[in-house]
């Protein structure tokens, strides 16, 4: 099956060797997001609640791009410099996704990139090649 690349202006520019989202097939790899705003392409800010909310925006816009949408994601991989903010993962999460929720995965990390807070990457599955 041939690779399709995904690319739009509505999320951050890949700021290194990759895209912002493979497909092939049905399926779709979408590199990590972090809290940057496309149209600056800066950190939205310090909080981390809106900068939870500016990954969630950008894996949306990544999704529609591909022709899908944010519930069509089956894993998401959430990578914190900190633990404890979890919870407000969860909560926000919850206004992004219904159940059935896609599987999922948090660990903590020492540093993301542009000194962030949160990353999402994750898979989708598309209902159709279409």
């Amino acid at each position: 099956m041939a690779k399709v690349i995904i690319s739009t202006d509505n999320a951050p520019a890949a700021i290194g060797t990759y895209s912002q989202a493979v497909k092939v097939g049905t399926a779709v790899y979408l590199s990590g997001q972090i809290p940057l705003v496309p149209e600056s392409m800066e950190v939205i800010s310090e909080d981390f609640a809106e900068q939870t909310h500016q990954v969630f925006k950008n894996l949306i816009a990544v999704c529609k791009a591909s022709g899908g949408e944010l519930q069509d994601m089956v894993k998401v991989n959430i990578f914190l410099t900190d633990l404890s903010t979890f919870s407000v993962v969860n909560e926000i999460m919850s206004q992004y996704f219904k159940t059935p929720y896609p599987a999922r995965a948090a660990v903590q990390v020492s540093a993301l990139p542009k000194a962030v807070q949160i990353e999402i990457d994750g898979v989708m599955e598309l209902p159709s090649t279409n």
